[in-house]
Formats: structure tokens, sequence, C-alpha cells
């Protein structure tokens, strides 16, 4: 057998160099890129927002929107203005988490000893233009339901009716954890409001 002659049978080119292993993209994170922008557990994307059941009155925060900065961008308000908050709590709903943010659904304990507790603010909407841009910022996954509020500052009133957005999703998508407002917002690049 005679050796490859070079000009009959050209010789392949070296193998590329190998890659720095610091730089090497893992074949998981190229699919996760590579992924559909929608969610990965979710099976569809949100139904429209339910703006016409927009009421004023109090409404119960208990996530993103605890921040007054985050309240007023959405609101449209001075960032000047001062944004009266009340604590206070809510029974018969429990907080769970759909992905990064919280999610209250009904506990089935309502009026119980067993009843579970779901600690928050209350802002007072004064206007439906105002109870529509909540539900929007919302989105359809949530719904304004109606909620008594218990205030734990010990003004007056003590308790009233108002207002919770519950999640209205797939249940099946929830998991047990606690939602920390500081910690999302040093996530998002935001400071804490004071």
């Amino acid at each position: 057998m005679s050796p490859p002659n070079p000009q009959t049978n050209p010789i392949p080119p070296p193998p590329p160099p190998p890659c720095d292993p610091l730089t090497k993209v893992s074949p998981i994170i190229r699919n996760l890129r590579l992924a559909p922008p929608c969610p990965l557990t979710t099976s569809s994307y949100p139904p429209p927002p339910s703006t016409t059941t927009a009421r004023t009155g109090p409404y119960f925060l208990y996530g993103t929107l605890m921040d007054p900065t985050m309240l007023k961008e959405i609101l449209s308000l001075n960032p000047q203005q001062g944004v009266h908050l009340r604590p206070g709590y809510i029974t018969g709903y429990t907080c769970k988490l759909w992905g990064q943010y919280p999610a209250v659904v009904a506990d089935g304990t309502y009026g119980t000893s067993a009843s579970s507790i779901v600690k928050g603010l209350v802002y007072r909407v004064e206007s439906v233009e105002d109870g529509v841009k909540l539900a929007s910022y919302e989105t359809g996954w949530y719904q304004a339901r109606p909620c008594e509020v218990v205030y734990t500052d010990g003004k007056v009133p003590e308790r009233e009716m108002g207002h919770v957005f519950v999640f209205v999703g797939d249940e099946g998508e929830l998991s047990e954890g606690v939602f920390d407002l500081g910690v999302w917002l040093g996530r998002m690049g935001r400071m804490k409001s004071k």
C-alpha cells in the first residue's frame, strides 16, 4: 500500500482546537434558550383580565402591589404623593407560589377555627378606572373576589368588606413557598419603598 498522494487525496484539515470549558454552553441551557417564549408550565396564554367587574373600595394586596412605588406606577399616581396602605389580613385563603409570584386561593375553611390567614396591605381604590388598572396588571389569571379584611393597625374601622385578587388558573401549577417582596424587588433591580 502506497502512502496517500497529496495531489489526488488531500489530507483533511486538523480538527478545531478544543473549546474553552469556561465558555462552553451546556445543552440544557441551549435548549432553554431555544424554548418558546411562553412559560414552561403554562399550557395557554392568560385569559383577558376581568375589567368589567372592577370595583372601588378596599383592595387587599399581598404580592408585588405591596410596594408603594409599584402601586404608584400601575395607577399612574404622582411619584411624590404618598400612598396610604393599612396592614391587615384575610382568612379562608392560603397563599402559594405560581412561579415567582404569590397566588391566593380559597382554602375551604372560611369561618372555621382552622382558617388560614394571609397577611398583606390594604389600599382604598377611589375610581373604577384604578380598579381596571389593577385588574389589567394582575392579568386574567387573577380575578377580584369579595373578602373580609381585618386590619391590624388598631384604627377604625377594624374590619370591612373589600376585594382580593384570587388565582383562577390551574392550581396544579402552584407550589408551596413564601413570597418575599424584598427579595423579588432585588431580583428585578428595584429598591424597596419605605
